[in-house]
């Protein structure tokens, strides 16, 4: 399944007045990276996988509509996954993007 332009769209329109953010095609989606580090993907399963600080990862885990991301079988600590339901307003989807963003944004960029 290929990823939902639209909803890219819409995430650029968030990230644009943010310096340094870069675009690349990762798994099967595509990505948006800030220092080098990737914030958020529109996934190619449709949604949004979001970098979360890992400690709050659980807690995320019990919100509606959150699941873990798991990649080759692995769940990965510090990602999530959130369905497409989820994130149909400007505001539901700017408050996981920011997430993203500021968590990245405390990271030494690559």
């Amino acid at each position: 399944m290929a990823y939902d332009t639209d909803f890219a769209e819409r995430i650029r329109e968030l990230l644009a007045p943010l310096p340094g953010v870069d675009e690349m095609h990762m798994f099967g989606g595509l990505a948006f990276l800030i220092g080098g580090h990737m914030a958020v993907a529109v996934s190619g399963q449709g949604g949004l996988m979001v970098r979360v600080p890992p400690e709050e990862t659980e807690k995320l885990l019990a919100l509606a509509h959150v699941s873990p991301m798991v990649m080759a079988g692995r769940e990965a600590r510090g990602w999530v996954r959130v369905a497409a339901e989820a994130v149909k307003t400007k505001r539901r989807l700017s408050s996981w993007v920011t997430r993203g963003v500021t968590y990245v944004g405390g990271l030494p960029p690559k």
